[in-house]
């Protein structure tokens, strides 16, 4: 049976020759290509969008509120009878 030692150098010299691999700097390459184009994009981060959303679900409340209470207060002027004199 291998030594479990000889296992282990073998395994760490395929992963030194994976990392020097030209596959290694292609990925690289790309991520910083793709990274320097995102850059340029005017992108927010998903933590800035979800407070964004929280504030546009508690504006959309408020407007849905005030609407309720024109409507409301509109009936009421209504239903008053008009004032004499104006």
């Amino acid at each position: 049976m291998a030594n479990p030692k000889i296992l282990d150098e073998i395994g760490s010299k395929v992963s030194e020759l994976l990392a020097s691999s030209p596959a290694k700097d292609i990925e690289k390459n790309a991520r910083a290509l793709l990274s320097s184009g995102f850059s340029k994009l005017d992108l927010v981060t998903r933590e800035e969008f979800e407070v964004q959303k929280e504030v546009l679900l508690r504006t959309r409340e408020k407007l849905s509120e005030l609407e309720h209470r024109v409507a409301r207060l509109e009936a009421e002027l209504a239903e008053r009878p008009p004032a004499d004199g104006l």
